[in-house]
C-alpha cells in the first residue's frame, strides 16, 4: 500500500516527496509511483532519464556495449541506474560513477570475466581527454637525462591488468587471464590526441617508481630498479632503464623538471 510523505503543518515534506520520486525513477518494478503523480507523464521522465544514461553509457564504453547482446547491456545499465548513488550532478563524470558502481557494488557472476578491467581502461581514455591538466614540453637534450630530475606527465597514466583489455573486441573475448599481466601507459601527446603503449615489466616499474614522486632523480630511479631486479651486472639494468626513459622523455611521457 502506497504512503504519501508526512506534512508538517500540512506541507507536503519535499526532501521525503524527492526520495518517493527518486525510487520510482529507479526501480518502478519495487517502488511505488508518488502519490497524485500523473503516471504517464512520469513514465516519459523517467524514459527519457534513462535513455540518457544509457546513450552517454554506450558512447564511453563502446568496446564494452559491443560485447553485449541488447538484453545483457539494458541489464547492466539498468543495475546501475537502480543501485548506484551518484555523487556528482555532471554527465562527464558518469563514467567515473559507472566505474565504482562496477568494482564496489555489482556482484554477478555471469559477468564477462574481464568487464571491470575493461571498462576502467575505456575510462581512462575518456578521462585523459578531458582533463584540465596540461602538458609541459621541454627542450632537454636526452643523453644528459642521466643527470637529471624528472616527474611523470600528468596525463600519462600507467597501468597493469591481468587481461589484455587493449585488444578485447568481439573477435577476441578470453575467458580465462594469461600467465602475464599486461602492462599499459596510456597518454595524451603534443596534439591532444589519447594513445596508449604496452610496455615491458621494468618500463612499468620505472613509470610507477616516478609516479610515486613529485620529483625523482634518474639516477636514484635507475638505482632502485636495479637494486630490486636482483642482476648480477647492475650496469646492465642502468644502461636499459636510462634507455628506456630517454623514449619517455621523447613522447612526453615523462618531463624534466625546469626543463
Amino acid at each position: 500500500m502506497h504512503n504519501s510523505p508526512p506534512s508538517r503543518g500540512g506541507r507536503v515534506d519535499f526532501a521525503a516527496k524527492q526520495r518517493e520520486f527518486a525510487d520510482y525513477l529507479r526501480s518502478p518494478d519495487r517502488f511505488p509511483p508518488p502519490a497524485d503523480a500523473p503516471l504517464p507523464r512520469v513514465a516519459i521522465y523517467r524514459e527519457l532519464l534513462f535513455n540518457n544514461i544509457n546513450g552517454f553509457l554506450s558512447s564511453n564504453f563502446p568496446v564494452l556495449f559491443s560485447l553485449l547482446d541488447g538484453p545483457q547491456w539494458l541489464a547492466l545499465v539498468n543495475g546501475f541506474f537502480a543501485q548506484h548513488r551518484c555523487q556528482t550532478p555532471y554527465f562527464s563524470e558518469i563514467p567515473e560513477e559507472f566505474i565504482d558502481y562496477l568494482q564496489n557494488e555489482r556482484k554477478h557472476p555471469d559477468d564477462l570475466p574481464f568487464l571491470v578491467e575493461l571498462a576502467h581502461y575505456e575510462w581512462v581514455e575518456m578521462a585523459l581527454a578531458i582533463s584540465q591538466d596540461s602538458l609541459t614540453i621541454n627542450n632537454v637534450d636526452g643523453s644528459d637525462l642521466a643527470r637529471q630530475t624528472i616527474s611523470l606527465s600528468p596525463l600519462a597514466w600507467p597501468l597493469a591488468y591481468q587481461y589484455p583489455v587493449h585488444k578485447i573486441a568481439p573477435d577476441f573475448i578470453p575467458n580465462t587471464a594469461p600467465a602475464q599481466p599486461t602492462f599499459l601507459v596510456v597518454h595524451r601527446n603534443v596534439s591532444d590526441d589519447v594513445a596508449f603503449i604496452e610496455i615491458t615489466p621494468m618500463t612499468y616499474r620505472l613509470l610507477a617508481i616516478i609516479q610515486q614522486q613529485t620529483a625523482i632523480n634518474v639516477a636514484d630511479c635507475l638505482q632502485q630498479v636495479a637494486a630490486e631486479s636482483g642482476h648480477p651486472n647492475p650496469a646492465i639494468i642502468h644502461a636499459g632503464g636510462l634507455q628506456i626513459l630517454q623514449n619517455m622523455l621523447a613522447k612526453h611521457i615523462i618531463v624534466v623538471e625546469g626543463g
